[in-house]
């Protein structure tokens, strides 16, 4: 009798990441199936191309790109994923650009449970419609066990600038007001109290939002009075007043009683010996504008959800040229100067 050897079928199936997802085979097909298009499908994506053919309104283009390598990737107030496209967004928001169209490359770790990477896909889904923007095209790899650390994501951004609207640092004039559109150093100080596992009475929750609504809102009532606008990320507002000051060839004077720190945040970076303002954060927003112009464009951003506490915390002055001079409370001055190094290493 002659027998006949039978081939295993493959399995098709698994709860991690395996290697041969990231081969462009069966594999791949499954996990795009399972778990990318039933969240991020639209009419560009869907196609499935090598590429994302796009309409463009006329107007000058904004195209930003950035890699989120945060860690924790689950962190209170969010995840890696929406962190990745609020990020993106307010890249292109900050430079007076609508933004309309994302991509998203995934590096995956082999190992990283299907569930996690299914979470952090659909958050991307959701924080990209409340942005008012569609992820086109992405790519994903996969490397070994210990190559990266589970997930890392890069996105990249086009907009289209609004007709009239030329934001720069080099714009800041002096008298400008310098508005800061709510508390400081949330997101960095969730990353690290998640991170090393540290406990206070109040929870301190990530500010991670896409700010692109209220900054259109803005620029619908001061169009040509807004000078610049930032995102303060890695580096906190210290970096950010620094990159403008030095930009502009310009002092920036901060009155340090008027920057709003909530008392968790601030009990965190007394605790670990960290400057608030040197603290990344991922929902705020620094604006330059004509003093002027500043309580209108105060007052709309108080009619945003992101918006709500922000204050007037300095102005730009022709004395100390390139330099950030903060009041203390105490009543002397200090220079806020940039951070030496990464005091908070992966927190985007």
């Amino acid at each position: 009798m002659t027998i006949t050897p039978l081939c295993p079928a493959p399995i098709m199936q698994h709860e991690t990441v395996q290697m041969a997802h990231g081969a462009g085979g069966r594999l791949s097909q499954a996990l795009m199936q399972r778990i990318f298009m039933p969240h991020l499908h639209n009419t560009f994506l869907d196609l499935l191309d090598d590429q994302a053919k796009l309409d463009l309104p006329p107007g000058r283009i904004a195209f930003t790109t950035d890699t989120y390598v945060v860690s924790p990737m689950f962190f209170p107030g969010g995840n890696i994923g929406e962190l990745a496209i609020n990020g993106t967004v307010n890249d292109l928001a900050v430079g007076g650009a609508k933004p309309l169209y994302l991509s998203a490359g995934f590096v995956l770790e082999e190992g990283l449970p299907l569930s996690e990477l299914e979470l952090i896909v659909k958050s991307m889904a959701e924080a990209a419609r409340q942005a008012g923007v569609m992820i086109v095209t992405g790519d994903t790899k996969v490397v070994g066990k210990g190559q990266c650390d589970r997930i890392f994501i890069n996105t990249s951004g086009i907009g289209i600038i609004r007709e009239g609207v030329n934001l720069s640092c080099r714009n800041l004039k002096p008298g400008d007001s310098i508005i800061l559109s709510g508390t400081v150093g949330d997101h960095g100080m969730a990353i690290m109290t998640s991170r090393e596992g540290l406990s206070f009475q109040s929870r301190i929750t990530s500010d991670c939002a896409a700010l692109n609504s209220m900054i259109g809102a803005i620029l619908d009532v001061a169009p040509t009075s807004i000078h610049a606008m930032r995102d303060p990320t890695r580096g906190g507002v210290a970096a950010t007043l620094n990159e403008l000051a030095s930009s502009s060839s310009m002092g920036i004077a901060i009155n340090e009683i008027t920057i709003p720190v909530k008392p968790e945040v601030r009990g965190a970076c007394e605790l670990l010996g960290i400057d608030p303002l040197h603290v990344a954060n991922e929902g705020k927003l620094v604006v330059a504008v004509a003093a002027e112009e500043a309580e209108k464009v105060l007052r709309t951003m108080h009619s945003s959800e992101h918006g709500r506490g922000a204050v007037i915390i300095g102005s730009v002055v022709n004395d100390h040229p390139g330099m950030v001079v903060m009041l203390t409370a105490f009543g002397s001055r200090r220079i806020i100067d940039l951070p030496l190094g990464e005091q908070l290493p992966r927190i985007c």
